[in-house]
């Protein structure tokens, strides 16, 4: 999302990922709010989607469009790529350009060749502890997923992680509330961010921070709004 965006961009798009997660949707409508809010978010990125692993089966279970879904497919064909390696790994998984030389070589040449896709980012998903899975974003711009993109992917993970868990739990407004506050997925994204830049947890809170100010998105603060116009106690914008 651009510096200039105004707030209520931001806020409404979460706000609407609120509102399904907590107006009784079934698990897919939620990580298809999930998918479009990631898209719509992250700097650079023009489609994302969510892949989970069910014991050795990959299934794309959201996607904001059809590209998403088939960048997903070829990696499943070729059995190698970004968003596999995230489920595994808890690092961020980060192609730039599949134009030059790529860790994933099979997947690299099928997807320059069939989509519009020249760069990926696969950021692991934990779902109640127990259900594995990846965000995956997608840019049809090669070079254009920077340090910023991945801190604001790390962000929109976490975000994530919390809404996921409380739908899998069948929890209500108020667990969203105290998965932000409780820091415990907002903690992951602080180790991430230690290991991608080899930094202290301080510093990595103080760059979580700056990052979502920087994306016009205060989490708890905007958890906070969801939770409050679910309620019909407050607005958002």
């Amino acid at each position: 999302m651009a510096d200039s965006a105004p707030i209520a961009e931001a806020a409404a798009v979460f706000a609407g990922l609120g509102k399904v997660v907590y107006r009784g949707s079934t698990a897919d409508d939620v990580y298809d709010a999930i998918a479009n809010a990631a898209a719509t978010l992250v700097d650079g990125c023009d489609h994302a989607s969510i892949m989970m692993r069910q014991g050795d089966v990959y299934r794309t279970v959201a996607a904001s469009d059809d590209v998403a879904r088939q960048v997903d497919e070829l990696e499943r064909a070729t059995g190698e790529g970004p968003c596999l390696d995230a489920i595994i790994d808890e690092s961020a998984q980060v192609e730039p350009d599949f134009r030059g030389v790529s860790e994933w070589p099979r997947l690299a040449r099928a997807v320059v060749e069939s989509t519009p896709v020249r760069g990926a980012m696969g950021f692991r998903l934990l779902i109640d502890s127990r259900k594995v899975g990846a965000l995956n974003l997608f840019t049809d711009t090669p070079g254009v997923f920077t340090t910023e993109s991945v801190e604001q992917a790390v962000l929109m993970t976490a975000f994530a992680s919390v809404a996921a868990t409380a739908v899998a739990k069948g929890e209500q407004a108020e667990s969203l509330r105290q998965g932000m506050l409780s820091n415990r997925e907002i903690g992951k994204a602080i180790g991430l961010l230690m290991a991608l830049h080899d930094i202290d947890d301080d510093t990595a809170f103080d760059l979580l921070r700056r990052t979502s100010q920087d994306m016009n998105v205060k989490v708890i603060e905007l958890a906070r709004r969801i939770i409050e116009q679910h309620r019909g106690e407050g607005r958002i914008g």
